[in-house]
C-alpha cells in the first residue's frame, strides 16, 4: 500500500520558552523518521532559542496524518510510531489508527491478522465469503439480502470497515 497524502507526516514543534516570551520560534520537523532523529531536531531547534537554556517544547500543529489527532504532547516515539505506519498505509492505516484510539500496536495486529481485503462495499465482501462457502441456486440468488447481511455482520461485531475512499472499503474482523 503506499500513502495517498498529498504531505508526508509532519509536526509543528514550538518553543514553550520562547512562546511564553512572547516569540514564536518553532520548526517544521518530517515525523517519519525515527524517533531520536525527531529529538535531534527538536534539540537544534531549543538551541536556537531566542530565550536562554530552552528544554521545552510543544505540538503546535501537524499535516499528513491524515485525519489522527496529535495531541500538543504527545510522546515522540508515539508520533514517529504512528507517522511511519501512515506513511506507509495511508489512509487505511491513518483510519485503524482512529479506530484504536492512536493505539500503533493494536493497528498493526490488526492489520496482520485480521485484513479481508479491500471491496466495493461490505455487502460485496460479505456475498463473495458466502458464495464461495455456500452454493446458493439460481433461483434463489436474487432474493438473498447482502446488504441486511452485511449490516448484521456489522451491527453483532463481527467485522468492521475502513472506508478509504468512495468505494473502497476495507474489511475486518473484529477479533
Amino acid at each position: 500500500m503506499t500513502n495517498v497524502s498529498d504531505s508526508s507526516p509532519r509536526i509543528y514543534v514550538a518553543c514553550l520558552a520562547a512562546y511564553n516570551s512572547g516569540f514564536l520560534h518553532e520548526v517544521w520537523i518530517d515525523a517519519d523518521q525515527d524517533a531520536d532523529q525527531i529529538r535531534d531536531e527538536i534539540a537544534a531547534m531549543l538551541a536556537r532559542s531566542p530565550v536562554e537554556d530552552a528544554e521545552e517544547y510543544a505540538i503546535h500543529d501537524y499535516e499528513g496524518f491524515e485525519g489522527v489527532s496529535i495531541s500538543e504532547y504527545a510522546g515522540i516515539d508515539s508520533v514517529a510510531r504512528m507517522a511511519a505506519f501512515i506513511a506507509e498505509h495511508g489512509a487505511l492505516g491513518a483510519g485503524l489508527l482512529e479506530q484504536f484510539g492512536g493505539d500503533t500496536d493494536q493497528a498493526e495486529t490488526t492489520l496482520q491478522d485480521c485484513y479481508h481485503g479491500q471491496f466495493a462495499s461490505l455487502a460485496d465482501y460479505i456475498e463473495e465469503l458466502t458464495t464461495e462457502s455456500v452454493t446458493i441456486p439460481e433461483a434463489l440468488h436474487y432474493y438473498v439480502d447482502w446488504a441486511a447481511m452485511a449490516r448484521d455482520a456489522e451491527m453483532s461485531g463481527d467485522l468492521f470497515t475502513i472506508e478509504t475512499a468512495h468505494g473502497e472499503v476495507h474489511v475486518f474482523s473484529s477479533r
